[in-house]
């Protein structure tokens, strides 16, 4: 029997344990690093199943792994497990139990489906080398992959490829897509504080008004990507976030900005960041304001690594067949803190379609149940292209 064939038929048997399981994990939906209950779970099964778990890294991260002969290549699949501060509005029979916690991004679903692979390859043994399972918190605030690297498990877990999944929204169900390069943008987020002279409304040339330098800052800002940018580079400034002032009669002495910044390459990374510091202080000097700056952690671009897509279209041809796969043409301007380890790791990250469902970090989306045992074999599958004999 070839062994994807095995694989099928493995992730098959318990594929209403995976449904199972990833509702059980949507209605338990934690923020990151505080997964206690989430990793509790997922630690109960994976020990039910045989696997010995590595707790030593970024407080709730579980880590566990697979060798088979002597080779010592080796492959790691990665899953994200956090969930988003949202009020879910689904009204599914296992909505999330955590009021203001819900899993709308999809990251039930991709834990299950490393779950499935990680039982169907524990039942194969028709590999040889080393297989890592990385059940990772904390994608979605503090970079719980910088946190592991920062603690060494690229030290203690040598790696040759990682691969991950992520659903996706509007793709086809069960179609996958990817590209060589950048998958998907860096982010920065920077706070601003202008800072200026309150006083009355009625009386404003007493004062240095902050509301009307950060009106100027926000205008000022879009100049950036339409005039210091190529057209042929994607990026993306967004103000998400003003505050201040307390009445309309009244001059606040200061605005809070939040900003963030995307872009694919590291080059234009650096000229948004250095530009918008030089747009915002000039703006603000101008208007008899100053500026300060906090900047918040940052996720560097996600770059798909040209060997391993290249493995991962073997395995999906190989497996579902060509009219599943796609090329994708342009990357995603979202991020996604995977890049961390592909920064230092030969990978790829792959998007698996959720079908015509509500998008990601919406309160009425819920991933697709109907692609845990693509997404599962898929594992499977990379994990015999890279380690092939």
């Amino acid at each position: 029997m070839e062994p994807y064939i095995m694989n099928r038929d493995l992730i098959a048997s318990i594929l209403p344990e995976l449904v199972a399981i990833r509702r059980h994990l949507h209605r338990i939906a934690e923020i990151g690093l505080s997964e206690f209950e989430t990793t509790r779970y997922i630690g109960d099964v994976l020990e039910r199943w045989g696997f010995v778990l590595d707790r030593s890294y970024a407080t709730t991260a579980i880590v566990a792994s697979l060798q088979r002969r002597s080779s010592t290549k080796t492959v790691a699949l990665r899953a994200d497990m956090d969930a988003l501060p949202i009020l879910e509005e689904t009204n599914l029979p296992y909505q999330s139990l955590n009021a203001g916690t819900m899993h709308a991004c999809g990251h039930d679903g991709h834990v299950a489906m490393l779950l499935g692979a990680a039982y169907a390859l524990s039942q194969d043994a028709d590999f040889s080398g080393r297989v890592v399972f990385i059940f990772q918190p904390a994608e979605e605030n503090f970079g719980g992959a910088k946190m592991m690297i920062e603690q060494g498990f690229l030290d203690h877990y040598p790696v040759d490829f990682l691969f991950a999944l992520h659903n996706m929204p509007a793709l086809e169900t069960g179609k996958f897509s990817l590209r060589r390069g950048a998958m998907m943008a860096s982010i920065d987020v920077v706070a601003v504080t202008i800072t200026g002279r309150g006083g009355h409304g009625a009386l404003p040339e007493q004062t240095a008004d902050p509301v009307v330098a950060a009106g100027n800052i926000i205008v000022a800002l879009q100049s950036i990507v339409a005039r210091n940018v190529s057209p042929h580079d994607p990026a993306v400034i967004t103000v998400g976030q003003i505050h201040g002032g307390s009445a309309a009669t009244i001059i606040p002495d200061k605005v809070e900005l939040e900003i963030s910044l995307r872009a694919l390459s590291p080059q234009v990374h650096a000229l948004l960041r250095q530009r918008i510091e030089e747009v915002v202080v000039a703006q603000a000097q101008s208007l008899g304001t100053q500026a300060s700056f906090d900047w918040k952690v940052g996720y560097p671009a996600t770059i798909n690594d040209d060997r391993a897509v290249d493995l991962a279209r073997a395995a999906i041809r190989s497996t579902f067949g060509d009219d599943r796969l796609e090329d994708r043409a342009f990357a995603m301007m979202a991020s996604e803190d995977c890049a961390f380890f592909l920064e230092r790791i030969p990978g790829a990250y792959v998007f698996i379609g959720n079908g015509d469902s509500k998008p990601l970090h919406n309160a009425q989306y819920d991933f697709n149940d109907d692609i845990l045992a693509d997404g599962a074999l898929f594992f499977c599958s990379i994990v015999e292209q890279a380690l092939a004999k």
